[in-house]
């Protein structure tokens, strides 16, 4: 079983409009709703791909009510959601479909209270158990120590259970000296922590910050992975029009899944840069289009950087 943690789950909507025009209405051509939050998309892929998921984090209200009958619909996902008072907050993604391009709105989340922490931190110490990976994702909610992420770095590892984590900010800076065995940022996030805009050099410098590998997203350009093994750029073969929204979580997807087969790196990110690349091909986040990513998994390029 792989664990995935969401503390702040989302309900999220996307909206699809012929051309995104400021201060005009909009016909909605299409509208979609699913269980979210970044944890919430990882898990469903990770389900899509064979694998057995339990999903935890919190969940509150009337829209934690709705994400949990959406997580229900999902094969081979088990939901293992704390209770919250607050509700679980909605994210808005609109969709231009004339260029392609994609606005987001994403509210704050709830107020998460001590006991409620506690109960998270006693469900997730059973949890991984049974665990051979967890995998950490996404924003804290208000009322969530900001060194959160450490203090599940650290559980993890002395459970032995090898942890991915995929944040920003100041949880992402406390959650990197706790040494989890793989950290995903984007280009943006990895300047934030390190100080570096160059990406390459960024990537080394977060990895002797505690991180046994770092693997930095770089949008159109694949992934930049830094490594006990060996440093890799692994690229798609052409850059993809449609709504990148959860690109980055299936390549988490991506690289946990292929850690808990036995893959070597080059294969793990080949599997990461493929899966990112059908997601954009796909609705909504937290799916990938099947035949693009079998087409663009025979062609990602592999260079040792």
């Amino acid at each position: 079983m792989i664990l995935t943690v969401t503390l702040n789950t989302a309900l999220d909507v996307t909206h699809h409009v012929p051309k995104l025009i400021p201060h005009a209405s909009h016909r909605v051509t299409t509208v979609t709703e699913r269980a979210g939050g970044k944890g919430l998309n990882v898990a469903r892929v990770l389900a899509a791909l064979g694998h057995e998921v339990t999903a935890t984090g919190f969940a509150g209200g009337r829209t934690g009510a709705v994400v949990r009958e959406l997580l229900a619909e999902s094969p081979r996902v088990t939901d293992a959601l704390v209770p919250c008072a607050g509700p679980t907050r909605r994210t808005l993604a609109v969709v231009d479909r004339a260029s392609g391009d994609t606005t987001q709105f994403n509210e704050p989340g709830p107020q998460i209270g001590s006991a409620e922490w506690t109960a998270f931190l006693g469900r997730y110490e059973a949890l991984l158990t049974g665990a051979a990976a967890v995998a950490l994702c996404g924003s804290l909610p208000p009322g969530v120590p900001v060194g959160a992420y450490a203090t599940l770095v650290r559980s993890a590892r002395a459970a032995g259970v090898p942890v991915l984590l995929d944040t920003s900010g100041e949880a992402l800076r406390r959650g990197v000296a706790a040494r989890p065995e793989v950290i995903k940022p984007n280009a943006a996030e990895l300047a934030e922590l390190t100080g570096s805009r160059e990406p390459l050099q960024a990537t080394r410098d977060a990895r002797r910050r505690g991180a046994h590998a770092v693997v930095t997203s770089l949008g159109p350009g694949g992934l930049l992975a830094a490594t006990a093994q060996g440093t890799w750029q692994a690229a798609p073969p052409r850059a993809l029009t449609g709504n990148p929204t959860g690109a980055g979580d299936s390549a988490v997807a991506g690289l946990l899944s292929a850690l808990t087969e036995g893959l070597d790196w080059p294969e793990r990110l080949t599997r990461a840069v493929a899966l990112s690349a059908a997601t954009v091909h796909a609705p909504a986040a937290g799916e990938f289009d099947p035949r693009t990513y079998e087409q663009v998994r025979g062609s990602v390029t592999l260079t040792a950087r």
